[in-house]
């Protein structure tokens, strides 16, 4: 009785559908990932033990430097644009579309109104334009009017403070009140969270 050979089996395993994973979620990942922009100042935040975690969207953000300069940003390209619409509005300014698109891309600025048009020209030349922060005193406080005019845009908006830990309480109070002011009574002033000291 003559006894067959078995023969080896040949398996094949079809890469279609895990190519086809791979590439769908490649591209759910670069739809989906916000990536983090420059901030206008450089902000050493002071340490704390409190952990509040901030939203990541809905967020107006307003920066005061060592120096005492206030620079101020909100996140949405939308919401940008209908802001810097109504800032238009009230100091009777007209933006190009252009200026418009520019003005969206910031994560933040620190100039005067007026100088806004100049700032926004050119798109090169805004990474490196001279910010020497929004004017907030007695006479023109146009942080206000930011402030205001962000919250008609989004009335859902948080606000954020970040603050250099070496800045002087005086400017901090500066901008605390002009949150009162708008009765603005919650916000959030920004800290670094201390590492935690394991236990054992």
């Amino acid at each position: 009785m003559a006894i067959e050979k078995a023969r080896p089996r040949i398996v094949k395993l079809d890469m279609n559908p895990m190519v086809d994973m791979a590439f769908l979620l490649v591209t759910f990942f670069m739809l989906s990932t916000s990536f983090r922009l420059e901030e206008p100042t450089e902000v050493v935040l002071p340490p704390a033990t409190a952990d509040v975690p901030m939203p990541e969207t809905s967020v107006m953000t307003i920066y005061i430097n060592r120096q005492g300069q206030i620079f101020f940003g909100i996140d949405g390209k939308f919401s940008k644009k209908a802001l810097l619409n109504h800032i238009g509005q009230r100091y009777q300014l007209e933006f190009t579309s252009e200026q418009v698109e520019n003005f969206a891309l910031l994560s933040g600025f620190g100039v005067s109104v007026a100088e806004l048009p100049k700032l926004l020209s050119d798109k090169e030349r805004m990474r490196v334009y001279p910010m020497k922060g929004i004017p907030v005193d007695s006479l023109s406080n146009e942080l206000s009017d930011w402030i205001v005019y962000s919250r008609v845009v989004n009335p859902a908006i948080r606000v954020a403070v970040k603050a250099d830990k070496g800045t002087e309480y005086k400017y901090i109070r500066r901008v605390i009140n002009t949150l009162l002011e708008n009765k603005i009574l919650r916000f959030n002033l920004l800290t670094e969270k201390l590492p935690s000291k394991n236990k054992q």
